[in-house]
């Protein structure tokens, strides 16, 4: 577990590579900071598969397990078009990630380009850091910016304990709130019909299993068997779907816990 620390990721990907390991299933906190080493085990005979965060190479893994960032946007974004579209006044307000983080660029490109197509835009935009004390810091700013808001859209629901913790100390209840992964504490929000939780949009927590599946796969020289090619494929891209109280149950049980 390296958490949000490059030089200790590097680190551990290094004593692998002196371990001889057969196969890397790596989240990496930077992509670009850890293309290097991924490059190193790869060229060792070391099979990487890279989950969620891409390398600025593509000889740095052999399979990339990835959410749909942009789709997360895109998501997000019809769905506060939907409820708010016939409003060509509405607020829209945005809690971004980690701004440098491409991931984080892709999901506000999404939301930006779905929000034009029913002709709204983000008047307020904030950015946190993923975590519940940056969520709820940032939350915090924006509401004493913006007196009056119509929808939020919050990337990730980790950080979104600290938002909602924000928003009640603020006593604000005046819009909507659609979160952004999928936890099971943002589905329960969900159900909660007091909650300004909305919906959430799904980036699955499932990436990390399929990685170790794929990585299982590559060592063994398998393919997946559903599948008319050999082999496994280089770049497998999971859908971002948009939770509600009209489907919640769905996702519920599979949720992740803030």
């Amino acid at each position: 577990e390296g958490t949000n620390d490059v030089n200790v990721q590097i680190s551990q990907i290094e004593g692998f590579i002196n371990d001889g390991v057969d196969a890397i299933v790596l989240l990496p906190f930077d992509g670009g900071a850890l293309t290097d080493v991924a490059t190193q085990a790869m060229e060792a005979g070391i099979p990487v598969i890279n989950v969620d965060r891409e390398f600025s190479s593509p000889f740095a893994s052999r399979a990339t397990v990835l959410g749909d960032n942009y789709g997360m946007g895109v998501s997000a974004g019809t769905y506060i078009c939907e409820r708010l579209g016939d409003n060509p006044d509405a607020v829209v307000a945005e809690i971004a990630g980690i701004d440098s983080l491409p991931l984080t660029q892709d999901r506000s490109q999404g939301f930006a380009d779905a929000l034009e197509d029913c002709g709204l835009d983000v008047d307020n935009r904030v950015a946190a850091d993923f975590t519940v004390q940056g969520g709820e810091q940032a939350a915090a700013n924006l509401l004493q910016a913006a007196p009056q808001i119509d929808a939020i859209w919050n990337h990730d629901d980790d950080q979104g304990v600290g938002v909602l913790a924000a928003i009640e100390n603020a006593g604000r209840d005046e819009f909507f709130l659609v979160g952004g992964a999928g936890s099971a504490n943002m589905m329960r929000e969900i159900q909660d019909e007091a909650s300004v939780v909305e919906a959430t949009v799904i980036y699955p927590s499932t990436q990390a299993a399929d990685g170790i599946k794929l990585a299982r796969l590559v060592a063994h020289e398998k393919s997946l068997s559903d599948l008319a090619s050999s082999g496994v494929p280089r770049t497998v891209q999971l859908f971002a779907p948009v939770v509600t109280a009209d489907n919640v149950d769905q996702y519920i049980d599979s949720a992740f816990e803030s």
